[in-house]
């Protein structure tokens, strides 16, 4: 018999192969509530973790507040109920390290190279949590960068704060998470040489941003880190103009650096 030719086995066989590709993809996704009726989901980090991530994880409460009005509670306490976003690097939160000796999160795509990371909902993990939305990363950079992922995820642009690109206010978050791995970078070093900052940047910092340096100072670079994370960047070439001291001129310059995984380049 030409199944082709028969209308009604051809429907019944589309309709099987439609099912089982509508199936195959729904089982990767899990639905997470950030935000609803008033109940915010906790953003757990641990003490070891670098600094970075509890920057990221700071900087995604703020996005779900400007969203929402709904503020994020950041914490370093374990015992948890209801929802919970669980974010850490390999080896630096424990929580993290027992649900892979467990084998409840498999992490042998990304460990090894860097910046990688795994976004994935795990159901309870732990006595009083509901559901976890979990983001781990190879190192301190890849955690940053799934964390930011997220406030992709709610419609923050990387551009929030020096394009002024609002996001849609609305009352409640609840996100599609496909379970996945997030490959590392193809190009090592990226991100962005300050030039021309006589003119605009650095003027604009010195009478209006930091008064207090009369220059580009950590205040300054520290927006600056923010916007390269949030475009899964990881390098600058600090401004050189003779209107500017040096970047190591401010001792707080490196520091801000360090706290937010920035690479600094010195060519020009």
């Amino acid at each position: 018999m030409n199944v082709l030719k028969n209308n009604n086995m051809y429907k019944y066989l589309l309709f099987l192969l439609t099912f089982q590709f509508i199936t195959a993809q729904e089982t990767n996704v899990s639905s997470f509530l950030v935000v609803k009726d008033n109940v915010a989901a906790t953003v757990l980090i641990d003490k070891n973790d670098a600094k970075v991530v509890s920057i990221a994880a700071n900087m995604l409460a703020s996005d779900v507040f400007y969203i929402t009005n709904k503020k994020l509670l950041v914490t370093q306490k374990k015992s948890i109920n209801g929802n919970v976003i669980i974010a850490g690097t390999i080896g630096k939160n424990s929580l993290i390290d027992k649900m892979i000796s467990k084998g409840e999160l498999n992490v042998n795509e990304i460990k090894g190279p860097w910046e990688r990371y795994i976004i994935k909902v795990i159901e309870s993990p732990q006595k009083g949590m509901e559901k976890a939305l979990v983001v781990v990363g190879s190192d301190r950079r890849g955690t940053a960068y799934g964390i930011l992922e997220l406030s992709r995820m709610m419609g923050v642009s990387p551009w929030e704060w020096w394009a002024d690109v609002k996001s849609e206010k609305r009352d409640e978050i609840v996100l599609s998470i496909e379970n996945k791995v997030f490959d590392g970078p193809s190009v090592k070093y990226r991100g962005v040489f300050l030039n021309d900052e006589d003119w605009g940047l650095q003027r604009w910092a010195a009478l209006n941003f930091e008064p207090e340096t009369g220059d580009m100072g950590p205040k300054t670079y520290g927006k600056i880190f923010e916007l390269l994370l949030r475009l899964r960047a990881n390098t600058i070439w600090p401004a050189m103009h003779s209107s500017t001291k040096p970047f190591y001129s401010f001792p707080q310059n490196k520091e801000v650096a360090n706290d937010y995984a920035i690479v600094i380049g010195t060519s020009h």
